[in-house]
């Protein structure tokens, strides 16, 4: 899968909170970026050892209806490369690569629509809903969003004041419940984290549908599965639940496996890609794109989490085992596809053809 590279240039950055920004950059003078809110894009920056190049995704917290530049928000993580190269070098005038927007976690309005669009976000998962709430508040007059966002404390708030201005703009149409789990003394709001029973109690505030409404998750993989079993008491079906994965899920070890026909060892497997076989070894706690990279062997990658699709291959021999499979069919599954930047050899005459 051949991806279109772009070299953006920073229109504007803005501090959200201490340890966020947001980038916001410029449409290159010959067309105008196309995506969906929701969608994120990579961006690729010398980050790494000696200058090396590494890719992250974020969200777009910008509205492709709502907004004339395209932007992304980043948040500081502790070790993180991309995240602390971003918030401490990048200033207005500054070049990116970027690749094309991409992700299947969107929403695409209808102004013919009337829907309750339920969000919920903790930390910096916010961006994307941002995209979201800002696209349906917009262009559909007659549907209305509820936002249910965890934090740390007041400081820690990405578009604080941006939830302020859409509650001033929309009104009744748009409802924001703040949980901070270490607020100060002067916090008047909810306390805590997002669980599921906290999760049902505002759903059921905010006047939820249970049997019609959308929800959007985006945040810790512990606060998803809260709310997904909070959501599976009323039955909600699974075409109206919709998440996003910020991280790359951790590779099980040998160890962790308890059935001995899924434990992860060394195996060497063969990559047909672009006329070219190449032959090497995956380690236990490696992924076949992890190895392959690390032998410069140039496949086709974009988030790195299997949310995106761009690393797709097939899996025409042996076995192979993802941690993430939410980017993939249900039908693509069964057909054999599999994503390498989540994807381990099981067995030892695995064979995977990318196109």
């Amino acid at each position: 899968m051949s991806l279109k590279t772009y070299f953006l240039q920073v229109k504007e950055v803005t501090n959200e909170t201490s340890d966020s920004v947001t980038i916001y950059f410029w449409h290159p003078l010959s067309e105008q970026i196309k995506y969906k809110a929701g969608q994120f894009i990579t961006v690729i920056v010398p980050a790494g050892e000696g200058g090396k190049k590494i890719r992250r995704s974020y969200s777009m917290s910008t509205s492709p209806h709502s907004d004339t530049s395209i932007g992304i928000t980043i948040k500081r993580v502790s070790g993180g490369l991309v995240s602390n190269y971003l918030n401490d070098n990048v200033k207005v005038g500054d070049f990116l690569e970027v690749l094309e927007p991409m992700g299947n976690f969107h929403v695409e309005p209808d102004a013919d629509k009337s829907r309750h669009a339920v969000l919920f976000a903790a930390g910096s998962g916010v961006t994307p809903m941002m995209s979201i709430a800002k696209s349906i508040l917009k262009m559909e007059a007659n549907s209305r969003v509820t936002l249910i966002y965890g934090n740390r404390s007041e400081d820690s708030i990405i578009f604080k004041q941006k939830i302020e201005e859409l509650e001033a703009q929309y009104g009744k149409r748009f409802t924001i419940h703040h949980l901070l789990s270490r607020p100060s003394d002067l916090w008047v709001g909810h306390k805590g984290r997002i669980s599921q029973g906290i999760a049902i109690r505002l759903m059921k505030e905010a006047d939820t549908d249970f049997a019609n409404d959308e929800f959007y998750l985006c945040g810790p993989i512990g606060m998803m599965e809260d709310v997904i079993a909070g959501l599976g008491i009323y039955n909600v079906s699974k075409d109206r639940i919709h998440k996003e994965n910020f991280h790359t899920a951790i590779a099980a070890t040998e160890e962790d496996s308890v059935d001995e026909e899924d434990s992860l060892k060394t195996q060497t497997i063969k990559v047909k890609y672009e006329g070219s076989e190449y032959e090497f070894e995956v380690k236990p706690h490696q992924t076949i794109l992890e190895a392959a990279l690390d032998l410069d062997i140039d496949l086709p990658y974009s988030c790195q989490a299997g949310m995106c699709t761009a690393c797709m291959g097939k899996c025409i021999e042996g076995k192979v085992k993802m941690d993430e499979e939410d980017g993939l069919t249900e039908k693509e599954i069964k057909q054999g596809f599999i994503l390498t930047c989540v994807a381990h050899p099981l067995t030892k005459d695995v064979v995977i053809e990318i196109d």
